[in-house]
C-alpha cells in the first residue's frame, strides 16, 4: 500500500469531498496560494476557485463566517494556523455553534469543521504549542477528533465533513511531515470509535497524538522482555470509545492514559474515571498517567522536550504498573 504524509491525507480528504460536493468550502489565513502553513491545503485554491478563501487575520471572523454559513446549509472547514490562536473565536465556537442544534430543538444543522494543528515539538514556545483538546471536549454540543496516523487522518476528516454537528478536528502539527499507509481508494472512518494500534494482554495503555507512536515504541521495546502492551488510540476524544478501552482493561487488569496535555484536569483522569466506573473490580494494579507536566511549553529544545512524555517515562509507568 503507498505511503502518504498526514498533509498529504488531510489535503486529500478535502480534495475528495470538494470534488463530490459543491456546498462544501474552507476559509482560513494563507490557505490558498500558500496552501496553508503545512500545506495541507495545497493546490485546492487553484481546482476550486472561489471556494478556497484566504482570510484577513482574524479568528473571530473564520469562525463566525464558517459557523454562520454551516447555518444556512453549506459546509464549511475553517482552518486556524495553530489551536491557540482558536481562544480569539471561543465565542463563535462555544456559544454559537456548539448550543445551535439544541438552541433550535433540532430544527438546525451546524455541517462546520474547526480545523487546528495541535501540540508542541517544534519549537513554536508557549503561546503556539498547546493541546486544547479537553477543553473542547467539555463543552456539550461539540465533537472533538484527534487523529495518529494519515490513515486515521483522512478517514476522520472525511467523517467529519459530512456530519451535521460542529467538530474540532486537531492535527498533531510533528505529525504532518511522517508517512504512514494509506489506501488509493474512499473510505471514511466512523467518529466515536477507537482503534487497537497493537494487541497485548497484560497491560492496557490508552495514547492520543503523537503519544501514540512513542507508546507504540515503548510497546515493541517491552514485547523483546515477553511483555505485552496493549495500544489503544480513542482517536475520537469527544465522543469517547468507553467500551472499546473498558473491554481492553477487563482483559489485562492494568490501565496506563498518556497524553501531551496537562496532567491537572486532563483526559487521563476522565478516562480513569470511566474505568473505575465500570471495570474496577477488574483491576489488578491502580491506574496511572502519564501526562505533559503543569507548564507552558518552553521555546528551548531540551526544555521542550522534557515538558511532555518521553519513551522512558511511559516505560517506567508501564513496568511500575506491572510489578
Amino acid at each position: 500500500m503507498r505511503q502518504i504524509t498526514m498533509a498529504e491525507a488531510i489535503n486529500e480528504a478535502l480534495r475528495e469531498e470538494m470534488r463530490k460536493d459543491p456546498n462544501i468550502f474552507i476559509l482560513g489565513e494563507e490557505i490558498g496560494l500558500r496552501g496553508g502553513a503545512f500545506t495541507c491545503t495545497k493546490g485546492l485554491m487553484e481546482e476550486f476557485p472561489g471556494r478556497v478563501l484566504d482570510t484577513p487575520i482574524s479568528e473571530s471572523a473564520i469562525a463566525g463566517a464558517a459557523y454562520g454559513a454551516a447555518l444556512t446549509g453549506t459546509k464549511a472547514v475553517a482552518e486556524f494556523m495553530f489551536s491557540d490562536f482558536s481562544f480569539i473565536a471561543m465565542d463563535q465556537i462555544i456559544n454559537s455553534a456548539a448550543k445551535s442544534r439544541y438552541m433550535f430543538g433540532g430544527q438546525a444543522t451546524i455541517p462546520v469543521v474547526f480545523r487546528m494543528s495541535s501540540g508542541s515539538g517544534r519549537q513554536q514556545a508557549a503561546q503556539h504549542s498547546q493541546s486544547l483538546e479537553v477543553l473542547y471536549a467539555h463543552i456539550p454540543g461539540l465533537k472533538v477528533i484527534m487523529p495518529s496516523t494519515p490513515y486515521d487522518a483522512k478517514g476522520l476528516l472525511k467523517a467529519a465533513i459530512n456530519d451535521y454537528n460542529p467538530v474540532v478536528f486537531l492535527e498533531p502539527r510533528v505529525l504532518y511531515f511522517k508517512k504512514g499507509e494509506v489506501p488509493e481508494q474512499e473510505y471514511t472512518i466512523p467518529i466515536g470509535k477507537g482503534d487497537i494500534k497493537r494487541s497485548g494482554e497484560d497491560v492496557t495503555v490508552v495514547a492520543t497524538g503523537v503519544m501514540v507512536e512513542r507508546s507504540l515504541a515503548v510497546a515493541e521495546k517491552l514485547a523483546r522482555e515477553g511483555i505485552s502492551v496493549e495500544v489503544i488510540d480513542p482517536r475520537t476524544i469527544r465522543p469517547l470509545d468507553t467500551e472499546l478501552i473498558v473491554a481492553s482493561v477487563k482483559k489485562t487488569g492494568r490501565l496506563i492514559v498518556v497524553h501531551e496535555a496537562p496532567r491537572t484536569y486532563g483526559m487521563a483522569g476522565e478516562i480513569i474515571a470511566l474505568v473505575m466506573e465500570q471495570a474496577f473490580d477488574y483491576l489488578n494494579a491502580p491506574p496511572q498517567r502519564v501526562a505533559g507536566h503543569d507548564v507552558p511549553i518552553p521555546y528551548n529544545r531540551n526544555l521542550e522536550r522534557l515538558a511532555i512524555p518521553l519513551e522512558e517515562d511511559i516505560e517506567a509507568v508501564v513496568r511500575k504498573s506491572l510489578k
